[in-house]
């Protein structure tokens, strides 16, 4: 039998968050980046695209810094040079914004590439959930989605 779910809104799912997982999870902390150049993409996420820098740690050498995205959201960017991004370890990952055509045009500023112009989609689920998305590559080939729902 099929539990039907609520309408797909962000705050639809998160009011049934702790129903549909054995776990007691609530949500992402955070998604980690292997960088290649380091200073390049703290300088990305810190100064692109103005995310706070809350840690930063020396390990022996292996640097690491953690930075808020926002709402309890948070990158974490490791120094791995020589790590290439293989495919398949990470597909994207998305940012909640408020105007996906003005974050666009901010990451690609920041020094992002351009992977997909901002468009508006109806998700065709019952009932159809309206975004705006685009897509970008961060300084390490990560894909961004860049997420506003209508």
């Amino acid at each position: 039998m099929t539990t039907r779910l609520p309408p797909c809104t962000t705050r639809a799912l998160s009011e049934r968050s702790f129903q549909l997982n054995n776990i007691g999870a609530q949500g992402f902390h955070h998604i980690a980046i292997a960088a290649q150049d380091f200073d390049r993409s703290v300088s990305f996420y810190r100064d692109g695209l103005g995310f706070p820098e809350v840690l930063a740690w020396d390990n022996q050498g292996n640097r690491a810094a953690l930075f808020d995205a926002g709402q309890g959201c948070w990158v974490e960017i490791f120094e791995r040079p020589g790590h290439a991004l293989q495919e398949g370890q990470l597909l994207h990952y998305a940012l909640k914004v408020s105007d996906c055509r003005a974050a666009h045009a901010a990451a690609l500023a920041a020094g992002a590439t351009e992977i997909r112009p901002p468009r508006d989609v109806d998700i065709p689920s019952d009932p159809a959930f309206p975004v705006t998305i685009s897509f970008v590559a961060g300084p390490d080939g990560e894909e961004i989605e860049l997420f506003h729902e209508r």
